[in-house]
């Protein structure tokens, strides 16, 4: 949720910081005090149009800082460590935007510098502004069917899984058909580029490592005189001369001497040396034998010579053309195998395909029209449900449609499928368009909701849909700017009863002139406007209880300095505090009966 949000130099608003309460926090003030400031903070710190003309003459920055807490599920932690940023230690995060005089404007996510598309992503996550003259996020048309899928949960989840999973294999199916159809003879060219030069690899038929082993032993064949002379002098050298003349004893002999010597020492400490030295004796031991074998395995072997260097020169061949050593040209010949393997151009190959593209075309239209009924079925509960919703907030004759019709496809469409004799578009939601549509009244057309509602009207529906929604809305902070325009009496008490029945799952920010809607917050922030030195300052305090009552009663027709009107609102108050305890009750007695 949104904890704390500092508005600096921004319109009319010189230094204000507000603390907002986790359930229903609402906004009041007079007339041009700069409440609409604080929805303008709201919608840079959503990342929305920066404009130079709000920032607060002679500041030269304005700057928005919103404290978020709670808000690290997987998807917004996602978003932070790709931005670089760091939560605080209380598992805080802080998102900070700014705009100069000049109109360019900065965007800060968790201590780090960000695109300000970053914040406007977070935000998608976190928060979501109704006002009236917004992009509003339920009415897009792109998310029309997004609204209508979170309100079925499951019974549509479960479909679309289903058809997604069909759909990417027929789509590779698809792709790969068009691709060897259309590349027929090209594949062909290639694919016997590739034969031939399996053919080559094959008849070589090399193993790893063997160009580094030939190379080795071709070095080695090549110098074996070099060689058997420094083998014989070592082995001379640690074992003594082969005629065992005792002028050459060699390293052993003398070592048998030192320790015939020690042995015969009466010194223990010269004693103590014998064993070393016997276990170099064995060391030299083995060493001899070794150069011994050696010599004996270091024949003369010219044949042997040319085979290797007429296997090298093989070898050589591979891997001027296909790699730089002979793992290389192994590695080649398995990847050609598996080209190979997709580049069959064959009728019988394309045949194939062909049956298995038609057999998960018609598995993905069974999947697709489950998905559309199902979608159908949930728009008819979900029209109903705002439809109610919209009764009681002074729109009773209106009426909500929600359509789902099939996107048509032509004969060109990539992604066109035959589904109950109809060609449509199966693309990755569906095969589904769905719109949200409005009846002002029974005799009125439906027409799309933001052409239909009036800006007071519209927010009233987004309040009915968020209503409706908010088993499944994923988005914590909901923020309604003048979402009573045009309601009174009765209808603006229903209005605040919503709002706080809304405040129960999510956190709800409320700007708003009816007492009767401020009444049902729990928290009340007032914008206060004042002058000095000819300079307009405004300022956002939280109201104690007894400046709450100021505030109801001058927002009352301005009955603040009556008894009549502070009567008045502290009524107002008692009465939206009973109806939320009893809501409460009744919402807990409903949890535990189901």
């Amino acid at each position: 949720m949104l904890a704390e949000m500092r508005i600096q130099g921004l319109g009319v608003i010189e230094d204000a910081l507000l603390e907002l309460h986790p359930g229903f926090t609402v906004v009041t003030g007079e007339t041009g005090a700069g409440k609409s400031m604080v929805v303008g903070g709201l919608h840079l710190l959503s990342g929305g149009r920066s404009e130079a003309s709000k920032v607060r003459n002679g500041t030269g920055r304005a700057t928005v800082e919103g404290r978020f807490e709670g808000v690290l599920a997987e998807h917004v932690a996602r978003i932070v460590a790709d931005a670089g940023g760091e939560t605080d230690e209380d598992g805080s995060l802080i998102a900070m935007r700014s705009v100069g005089a000049d109109g360019r404007s900065r965007a800060h996510l968790g201590g780090r510098s960000v695109p300000v598309s970053v914040l406007s992503d977070l935000a998608d996550r976190l928060l979501a502004v109704h006002g009236q003259n917004d992009q509003l996020r339920l009415l897009r048309p792109a998310e029309q069917r997004e609204v209508l899928d979170r309100f079925a949960m499951d019974a549509v989840a479960g479909p679309l899984r289903d058809y997604r999973a069909v759909r990417e294999e027929w789509q590779a199916v698809v792709a790969e058909l068009a691709e060897r159809s259309s590349r027929s003879r090209e594949l062909a060219q290639q694919a016997d580029l590739l034969r031939h030069g399996l053919g080559e690899i094959a008849a070589v038929d090399p193993h790893p490592g063997e160009d580094t082993e030939l190379s080795a032993e071709i070095k080695r064949l090549a110098a074996v005189d070099e060689l058997r002379a420094a083998a014989g002098a070592a082995q001379a050298a640690v074992s003594g001369a082969a005629d065992a003349d005792p002028d050459m004893p060699g390293a052993l002999g003398l070592v048998g001497e030192a320790r015939r010597r020690l042995s015969a020492a009466e010194d223990p400490v010269l004693q103590t040396m014998e064993p070393r030295l016997a276990e170099a004796a064995v060391l030299l031991s083995d060493v001899g034998a070794e150069l011994g074998a050696y010599l004996d395995a270091l024949d003369a072997d010219p044949e042997r010579l040319e085979r290797a260097l007429a296997r090298q020169a093989e070898l050589k061949k591979l891997t001027r053309k296909y790699a730089a050593d002979v793992d290389g040209v192994l590695a080649w010949a398995e990847d050609a195998r598996q080209r190979l393997s997709t580049m069959d151009t064959s009728e019988e190959a394309l045949a194939e395909l062909a049956t298995r593209r038609d057999e998960l075309a018609g598995r993905l239209a069974e999947h697709a029209a489950t998905l559309s009924s199902a979608r159908a079925k949930a728009a008819a509960e979900l029209a109903a449900a705002i439809s109610g919703e919209l009764s009681g907030l002074a729109m009773g004759q209106a009426e909500i449609d929600v359509t789902v019709r099939r996107r048509p496809a032509d004969a060109t469409d990539p992604h066109g499928l035959l589904v109950d004799g109809e060609r449509v578009h199966a693309g990755a939601e569906g095969i589904d368009d769905v719109e949200l549509l409005l009846r002002a009244h029974p005799a009125a057309p439906p027409l799309p909701v933001h052409k239909a509602a009036s800006g007071g009207e519209l927010s009233r529906v987004m309040l009915a849909i968020e209503v409706v929604l908010a088993h499944a809305d994923t988005v914590q902070t909901l923020v309604f700017d003048e979402v009573d325009a045009g309601v009174g009496g009765r209808a603006a008490v229903e209005v605040g009863r919503r709002l706080a029945r809304l405040a129960r799952s999510h956190q709800v920010l409320v700007v708003t002139h009816l007492p009767q809607v401020a009444a049902y917050a729990d928290r009340h922030l007032v914008v206060d406007k004042g002058t000095a030195k000819g300079v307009t300052r405004s300022d956002v305090r939280t109201l104690d209880a007894v400046e709450r009552v100021q505030e109801l009663a001058r927002m009352l027709a301005g009955m603040d300095e009556t008894e009549t009107g502070r009567a008045h609102a502290e009524e107002l108050l008692a009465a939206a505090e009973a109806d939320k305890k009893k809501a409460g009750t009744e919402g807990r007695k409903r949890r535990r009966s189901g």
